[in-house]
């Protein structure tokens, strides 16, 4: 059996109700856990692009891939290369911010390239937006500072160059 990895799931499907719950209902049956997922309209209001990210083995992607692509719903499907593709993932997290310890977050943000999005007595509330990577490095170097509460976005993906998802022939070439 394969070793676990983490796939990248890009899908162009019909934007209507009740596609979100068809397709994170193929991975519940099958007792698969969806990482990560994020939706949005793309610029064709009629299409919303989905980027799921599963961890598991190249059969689960497999047959995720080929499950996803039966539903009339889904009109383009692939796996992105990590080689080939811009990841980006938006956070943000709220700090214990007293007095003596906001240059010191103050100089990890410059670092980082994050923003303070909001100010309290006691807290900070800051924004990073750049690859999961990332996004994990500076939650373990802010996180001595004591994280209040967070959120994060999901992964948002686009192939390098020319290339689109909705000029793939399905799923011929979606292996890393």
């Amino acid at each position: 059996m394969d070793a676990e990895k983490r796939y990248t799931i890009g899908a162009l499907v019909t934007n209507k109700s009740g596609v979100l719950t068809r397709i994170s209902g193929l991975f519940a049956r099958r007792g698969y856990n969806i990482e990560s997922l994020t939706v949005c309209t793309t610029e064709d209001p009629e299409i919303s692009r989905m980027t799921i990210i599963l961890i598991g083995d190249e059969y689960m992607l497999y047959q995720m891939i080929r499950q996803m692509d039966k539903l009339e719903d889904v009109k383009k499907i692939g796996c992105a290369n990590e080689l080939d593709c811009v990841y980006r993932e938006l956070l943000m997290v709220k700090v214990n911010a007293a007095a003596e310890t906001r240059s010191q977050i103050a100089m990890i943000n410059d670092i980082y390239k994050a923003k303070v999005v909001d100010l309290s007595i006691d807290t900070m509330i800051l924004e990073l937006t750049g690859d999961p990577e990332k996004l994990d490095a500076f939650i373990k170097v802010i996180e001595p500072y004591g994280i209040l509460e967070m959120q994060r976005t999901g992964v948002t993906v686009l192939a390098r160059g020319r290339h689109t998802l909705k000029d793939r022939d399905c799923y011929g070439d979606h292996v890393n």
